[in-house]
């Protein structure tokens, strides 16, 4: 069958149009004004919220810890600027040097109580038969969803003079003598350790349940492995368990300073600070000194150092944490 010439130099001429391939370049995308700002209209609600509940009342905090705001200035709406005097006053009262230090290793005491109790719980739950596993989930959980008022006033009456269960059954013992008329409060060890206990009872079934989710997903074959090479239990769950846990770890870690080194509820609702002041924390110092004496710019100008100081030991477990995903990728 015979072609003509026209037909191949046409054949040709649409091959030599063709790019190599085979395929037809894409036609560049073209994004109407409208469609770039679509994102921007998505996200503008969230954005309008976290502005007006965290960045504007913020920025009145750092504004107001410059100022001499107080009572008067609740009637009167006068206030004047004080530079920093209010930080200067902050760091001349022993207070504050008592709060931060009790702060810090109050938080250290809560966090490591908190995941030791609770990394071994959620090991606890890998070796239960199914129906006490689901068991010890449920009770967990109700635990973890119990507000911390309710939860607070509750242990407020385990923890009573002369009618207290906690008294009771510790006189019943017989090794510490007659303790129905102790008073956890009256002494700072004591208000200390039993706001330790209730604040690890709330925090040690987020973590049980979140650790034992992770550990769920080791792969059994490494451990069964493991076994073979003749690694002993405690060799495998500290060489293999742990590693893998570790960004986990980390994570509930970083959450548990920030809501520790922030708590506040518990210590007012079992101590309200006392006795005198040797239990308040820098947020129950804070509160004492805005709201019980209405020096509410010396309130804030706590509460801006104590924020300064959560994102500098934060920091730390931050970019260990992002550190260990890039180890993971």
């Amino acid at each position: 069958m015979s072609t003509s010439p026209a037909s191949l130099i046409a054949g040709e001429g649409t091959a030599a149009a063709a790019p190599s391939g085979g395929r037809r370049p894409r036609a560049r995308r073209r994004y109407s004004t409208q469609s770039r700002s679509a994102p921007f209209w998505m996200l503008s609600p969230a954005g309008i919220v976290i502005a007006a509940l965290i960045i504007v009342p913020i920025i009145f905090l750092v504004v107001t810890s410059f100022t001499d705001y107080n009572q008067r200035t609740l009637f009167t709406g006068e206030v004047n600027a004080v530079g920093f005097q209010q930080y200067i006053t902050i760091f001349d009262d022993p207070q504050f040097w008592w709060s931060t230090l009790l702060t810090i290793f109050f938080t250290i005491a809560l966090v490591g109580g908190s995941i030791v109790i609770g990394v071994a719980v959620s090991d606890l739950m890998t070796r239960l038969g199914r129906a006490m596993r689901y068991i010890v989930t449920v009770v967990l959980i109700f635990a973890w969803a119990m507000p911390n008022v309710a939860s607070a006033q509750v242990w407020n009456w385990l923890f009573q003079p002369t009618y207290g269960v906690v008294n009771w059954l510790l006189t019943q013992l017989h090794v510490f003598g007659d303790l129905t008329q102790l008073s956890w409060t009256s002494t700072t060890w004591l208000a200390l350790l039993n706001i330790w206990m209730l604040v690890v009872w709330q925090a040690v079934p987020f973590i049980a349940i979140t650790t034992y989710a992770a550990q769920t997903q080791i792969d059994t074959s490494m451990i069964e492995a493991a076994r073979i090479d003749g690694a002993s239990e405690r060799r495998i769950y500290f060489s293999i368990v742990l590693n893998y846990l570790k960004p986990t770890i980390l994570l509930v870690t970083v959450l548990s300073i920030i809501w520790d080194f922030n708590l506040f509820n518990q210590i007012w609702l079992i101590s309200q600070g006392g006795p005198n002041n040797s239990t308040a924390t820098l947020g129950i110092w804070a509160y004492l000194k805005a709201f019980n004496t209405f020096k509410i710019g010396t309130g804030a100008a706590i509460t801006v150092i104590t924020v300064i100081m959560l994102l500098v030991l934060s920091s730390v477990y931050i970019r260990n944490l992002l550190r260990s995903g890039e180890e993971d990728l």
